[in-house]
């Protein structure tokens, strides 16, 4: 039979990019940037110049995106998945229970509440008509303990920068409080006098984070202001302080992190401090290279630590006297497993924990004495929501062939479940195998790996490979469900999802060993995988495409730019890539702690090795690339992935030959870093990023 040829769209040259240099000196080496003027104006602001220029790029894009062959009936089956209803884990609080919903062409989820467990749910608010386009997101919705009153937070276009209002339920309306500055999170008090929140006290200055307290029925500018960002010395490794309050309102807890050689926490008598007006902070742990947080159940809090433990521990801390001598060891550290939560239910201590990536969750009494392990549906990702009050709770499970799954259960009696919330995906699950594998990194350090593909695959040399990646800030590889990789899967790829160092699968040892000094162990970690596919006979170089986004975005740079000659293609989404430059935007400072800064003598020397914007080499054959970008984004600066195309961009025109692979750019213009977007922004992202994946490996129809 013959084989149909497949007509691709004419690719365009891509848009003229004046070379305009700019020298920069660190530490006696100079480097001359070409395209400093992409990063907009002295503020990293878009200028009209660099907008025209992105205009032009994005409509490149469009010309031969929208054009590749069998995009429709790849967005047609994407939406199918995309647009079934999309429900979370409820959260009970008095009778109610709260939670969102999306269903169909729904732009975003909507909050919905339930009068007990066999009421019927009803919209409690709807941000659908609040935008033509669907931007407004639903960010935050924090009920009251008794559910009579609800905190919730919207924001626009992706910027993040969330505004809260308060709506009583039983009266049916909107009260005048309201608080602005990309609030974080809020905290009720016991008696609905108020809420204690987190938020920026100047939404343009990303290091302004605040801890306040809102008196209910007051304006926000008579908020208490508890704890601000220090002026000096380092910053916190996310905006801000943060903090937790005990559900009787007697102890607040105070956290400052900066993943660094500073991580403090306090606590607060609150009563206290409510009567006199004067906080008091007394140190639970100060300047400790290590990880804390966990409940409160009356004076006594259940600390979770990576100090002495980098798989983490818990104690018990008299919060009467919490001072370290006094911590009683509870639950002790696992050698096989990484501690990643601790949750109370009535009477009941949980840890999750993740080994290899993969959940489990342990039920306990309040003295540490396990009761049981909790048993999951498989080897995936799960997640409880609890309530203090109560051994209700709701169960989430996912897995990479399996949708997600919500169970009612009673922690007393955990085996008796049932189903509250599923999805029939219109794709055959059963069909999709996921394995595990192991291979060794270019220093030896064992690496796993999760594969999914068909069940019944043989090994041929040439199958097509979409390789994933992050690696970084003790963020792992959790296992879940994804409709885009489900249908590479369906066309005969492999999707493959490494373990890689700077993530959280094997403890805080496994999170360090990829950060700062050590962060080419990553890059060597992603680059051993592809190896490891070649070498035991899944695929060719030719058939393996990277993917990446932010922290994965900087990897997939990085990794292309080491071994261009390993894949056929890589996409970098949201990345960051000058890593000279990169804590002079938005709130990126704030990363110092995790991938260090130029400005330091010693650490510009491990930081310009890997840095993928200066290590680009004229003459080199790069393999395809598509760049992202969200121009609302309050996290990576836009100016990152325009530079980046900049600079491939102008090393493939100049290719023997005019043999260059194709670099493209798409800017967002309505969306930040990922969080928030419209279905139909999703959809296109999605749809976008698997064409281009398929056109790369030649599985185009």
């Amino acid at each position: 039979m013959a084989q149909v040829k497949i007509e691709l769209p004419p690719i365009p040259p891509a848009p003229s990019t004046p070379v305009e240099p700019v020298g920069q000196d660190f530490h006696g080496v100079k480097y001359m940037d070409h395209f400093r003027w992409l990063e907009g104006d002295e503020q990293g602001k878009t200028t009209d110049r660099v907008s025209t220029w992105t205009d032009a790029q994005n409509a490149r894009t469009r010309a031969v995106f929208d054009n590749l062959p069998g995009r429709a009936a790849i967005k047609e089956r994407l939406a199918s998945m995309l647009t079934l209803p999309s429900v979370s884990a409820p959260a009970s609080r008095g009778n109610r229970y709260f939670f969102t919903k999306r269903e169909g062409t729904q732009a975003q989820s909507v909050l919905l509440v339930q009068d007990g467990i066999d009421g019927k749910p009803r919209v409690l608010f709807d941000p659908n008509g609040l935008d033509k386009k669907g931007l407004v997101t639903l960010s935050l919705s924090d009920p009251s303990q008794d559910g009579k009153l609800i905190a919730i937070g919207t924001y626009r276009a992706g910027d993040e920068n969330t505004t809260v209002g308060v709506y009583d339920i039983d009266r049916g309306v909107w009260l005048a409080d309201q608080v602005g500055g990309k609030v974080g999170g809020v905290d009720w008090m016991p008696d609905n006098s108020g809420f204690l929140y987190r938020n920026l006290w100047d939404v343009k200055n990303p290091y302004s984070g605040q801890v306040c307290y809102h008196a209910l029925g007051t304006a926000s500018s008579q908020d208490k202001v508890l704890f601000k960002q220090y002026t000096e010395g380092p910053l916190a490794s996310t905006w801000g302080p943060s903090f937790s309050m005990s559900r009787d309102a007697r102890w607040l807890i105070l956290t400052y992190s900066t993943s660094t050689k500073a991580n403090d926490m306090w606590v607060v008598d609150f009563d206290k401090y409510r009567r006199t007006g004067v906080l008091e902070k007394v140190t639970i742990a100060e300047g400790i290279d290590a990880r804390f947080g966990g409940p409160i159940d009356g004076d006594t809090m259940f600390l979770y630590t990576t100090d002495g433990s980098p798989n983490g521990q818990v104690f018990a801390v008299d919060l009467t006297r919490p001072a370290r001598a006094n911590w009683k060891p509870l639950i002790p550290e696992r050698n096989d497993a990484n501690l990643t939560g601790v949750q109370l239910a009535r009477g009941i201590l949980i840890t999750t924990y993740a080994r290899e990536a993969v959940s489990e969750i342990v039920l306990h009494t309040l003295d540490g004495q396990k009761i049981s392990d909790l048993k999951l549906p498989g080897l995936g990702s799960a997640g409880l929501s609890t309530n203090e009050d109560r051994t209700e709770a709701f169960l989430s499970y996912g897995s990479y062939n399996t949708a997600r799954e919500i169970f009612r259960l009673d922690l007393a009696k955990p085996d008796d479940r049932t189903l509250w919330d599923s999805v029939k995906l219109p794709i055959d699950t059963d069909a999709i195998a996921v394995t595990k594998v192991t291979y060794k990194s270019k220093d030896g350090t064992p690496v796993g790996m999760f594969l999914i593909h068909k069940k019944g695959m043989e090994l041929s040399g040439n199958h097509p490979v979409l390789l994933y990646g992050y690696g970084g800030f003790a963020i792992g590889t959790s296992p879940g469900f994804d409709p885009s990789r489900a249908i590479f899967v369906e066309e005969g790829g492999i999707v493959a999802l490494p373990m890689l160092r700077g993530g959280n699968e094997y403890g805080e040892k496994w999170h360090t060993a990829g950060m700062l000094a050590n962060k080419q162990n990553v890059f060597d970690d992603f680059i051993g995988a592809a190896e490891y596919l070649i070498a035991q006979n899944y695929t060719s170089s030719k058939h393996i495409v990277i993917q990446g986004g932010s922290n994965g975005g900087l990897l997939t740079g990085a990794t292309l730019v080491q071994r261009p000659d390993l894949f056929a293609g890589a996409i970098s989404a949201v990345p960051l890539l000058d890593m000279l430059r990169y804590e002079n935007f938005l709130m990126a400072k704030y990363w110092v702690p995790e991938y260090g800064t130029a400005q330091d003598s010693a650490q510009f020397e491990f930081i310009r090795k890997y840095s993928p914007y200066q290590n680009i080499k004229d003459g080199v054959q790069y393999p395809a690339v598509f760049l992202t970008a969200g121009e609302n984004d309050s996290r990576v600066h836009p100016l990152h992935a325009r530079k980046m195309a900049a600079r491939l961009q102008e090393v493939s025109a100049a290719a023997p030959g005019g043999d260059g692979k194709p670099v493209f750019l798409w800017v967002d213009r309505d969306a930040g870093h990922g969080a928030g977007k419209p279905l139909e922004a999703r959809l296109q992202t999605g749809v976008d990023q698997l064409m281009f994946v398929m056109w790369q490996l030649g599985m185009l129809k």
